[in-house]
């Protein structure tokens, strides 16, 4: 193992040098997690622009994710292999090549491949600025360090639809991925600048091209799965199934190439030594599932039954991402001064159960400034079991290991998020339809207020000029809009139930926590 000199005599940088590292980690981490949904509020421009469906441009999203969870667990390896500040710079370039392509698209494919290459890019970002941050800061700092990557995950997600909504909105989809040039340019050159370089040139003759294989194939199918099964109604579709398949193969395959590979592509073995970093990767798989629901389904709810424009549903956001950062800061602090990791965590999953639990309440009435409190206690439960979360899964591991352990802890947020989204997606989808049959159900000629309020609509529709068949056409559409906002209010709702509900059962896996220092 070559090592440069700082890090074989653990001379940690200071001054200026880990300020610049810092920055240059912090910029890589929220340009991975802004351009994980930046895109989500544009898409129907994009269609318009590029000429295709709405439900063909959501591989613009699916192609970018397939691509990120692949190389998330391989990022430790190739870092190794090409060197930490090589590998680091030369994702940061293609992430912003990338990113210039998919603004200069023209149509559908041409988006959707750079996409997939941005993604390959942006994958290695979040891994290796955790690796490098904690790489930064001696062992007993380890909290500022995972507070600082941190910082990316609690901030990115909200500050990419309220970009995406104030650019769509403002000027053209194109700048959503131009904005990235600017910074990841900057963010390259400082990272070649500055960040150290790490590389094992024994792993040349040895890389496992059989596991890269079996992964590539398993979690890629998998994650591909997990975006497009709701769409296609899930196992309905010969698509899904076929898929799940070759999933469920892929991942088996993987896991035992793995389990008997001399020198594994990712170290599995790591996670039945390390009992912390095997918690650490299911409490990061959880924090991705219930950081998607919310940014899912609140801007949803916002937009359509709000009537919210995509820029101010993504600035409702930002309250809570200032929140998270604070709660961040807050738990370094507290755990620094001793206080049991387990205590912080519980009290993050006892906000997100507050968030989720306030929201049922809302109505189609509510107010920005109704929203404003529950919107808070997601970000700072956000902020209070995040950092536990992520000292876990990289504690005590040095080396090679470090970056094993952020590339798992990494790719279980992934999976997370996308399995969160899957979740509630469907819910929400069976949630609405059972909505809307029971709501058309009360709207009959025999019910008071609905014959009513149809008999004042269309003297209303009369009056203004029109004949009775298209009155009574105009009537039956207004009707129909009604029963749609409401029983998507309510499915919108529920799906706060189920976050709500979701914090509470797994409060008791606190207990798997041990008692003193993480």
């Amino acid at each position: 193992m070559q090592e440069s000199v700082s890090v074989m005599k653990n001379d940690y940088p200071v001054g200026i040098v880990r300020v610049i590292i810092v920055a240059t980690c912090i910029i890589a981490s929220l340009l991975q997690m802004i351009d994980s949904t930046v895109v989500n509020v544009s898409l129907r421009y994009i269609a318009g622009s590029v000429g295709a469906s709405t439900t063909d441009v959501a591989w613009i999203i699916t192609a970018y994710a397939i691509s990120n969870v692949i190389i998330i667990p391989l990022s430790g390896m190739l870092s190794e292999l090409f060197g930490s500040k090589r590998y680091f710079t030369f994702s940061i370039l293609l992430f912003t090549f990338a990113s210039f392509m998919c603004g200069n698209s023209t149509e559908l494919w041409e988006l959707v491949l750079w996409r997939f290459v941005q993604g390959l890019g942006g994958g290695a970002l979040m891994t290796q600025s955790q690796v490098i941050l904690a790489a930064s800061y001696p062992p007993e700092k380890l909290g500022l360090a995972s507070m600082i990557y941190g910082l990316g995950i609690a901030v990115g997600p909200a500050l990419g639809p309220t970009l995406g909504g104030f650019i769509t909105d403002n000027y053209s989809w194109h700048w959503i991925f131009f904005i990235n040039v600017p910074l990841g340019l900057l963010a390259a050159f400082t990272s070649w600048l500055k960040v150290p370089n790490v590389k094992n040139p024994d792993l040349k003759s040895n890389i496992d091209w059989w596991g890269i294989l079996f992964l590539a194939i398993g979690i890629g199918s998998l994650q591909y799965v997990l975006e497009d099964g709701n769409s296609k109604n899930w196992f309905d579709s010969k698509m899904i199934i076929m898929f799940s398949i070759i999933a469920a193969v892929g991942i088996i395959t993987f896991i035992i190439v793995e389990m008997n590979a001399s020198v594994p592509a990712v170290k599995i073995k790591l996670m039945k030594k390390n009992r912390n970093l095997a918690l650490g990767v299911f409490f990061n798989f959880l924090i991705g599932a219930l950081m998607y629901i919310a940014v899912y389904t609140f801007p949803l709810m916002a937009q359509i039954n709000l009537g919210w424009t995509a820029t101010l549903s993504g600035l409702s956001l930002m309250p809570g991402a200032i929140m998270s950062t604070i709660g961040l800061v807050f738990c370094q602090k507290m755990m620094d001064k001793g206080v049991n990791p387990r205590t912080l965590m519980i009290s993050g999953f006892l906000c997100t159960f507050i968030f989720g639990a306030w929201m049922t309440f809302q109505s189609a009435d509510s107010s920005f400034g109704g929203l404003f409190v529950p919107l808070l206690f997601r970000g700072l439960g956000m902020g209070l079991f995040m950092l536990p979360a992520t000292m876990m899964a990289i504690e005590g591991l040095t080396g090679a290991d470090l970056g094993q352990g952020a590339g798992f802890s990494n790719m279980a947020k992934q999976l997370g998020g996308a399995v969160g989204l899957a979740l509630i997606g469907t819910h929400i989808s069976d949630m609405q339809a059972t909505c809307q049959s029971l709501l058309s159900s009360n709207i009959t000629q025999y019910t008071g207020n609905s014959v009513g309020a149809f008999t004042r609509m269309f003297h209303l529709f009369q009056g203004m000029g029109l004949n009775a068949d298209s009155a009574q056409m105009l009537c039956y559409k207004e009707f129909g809009y009604e029963v749609f906002k409401q029983s998507s209010l309510l499915s919108y709702l529920s799906s706060f139930r189920v976050l709500a509900v979701v914090s509470l059962i797994f409060l008791p896996f606190m207990l798997l926590l041990k008692k003193k220092k993480i």
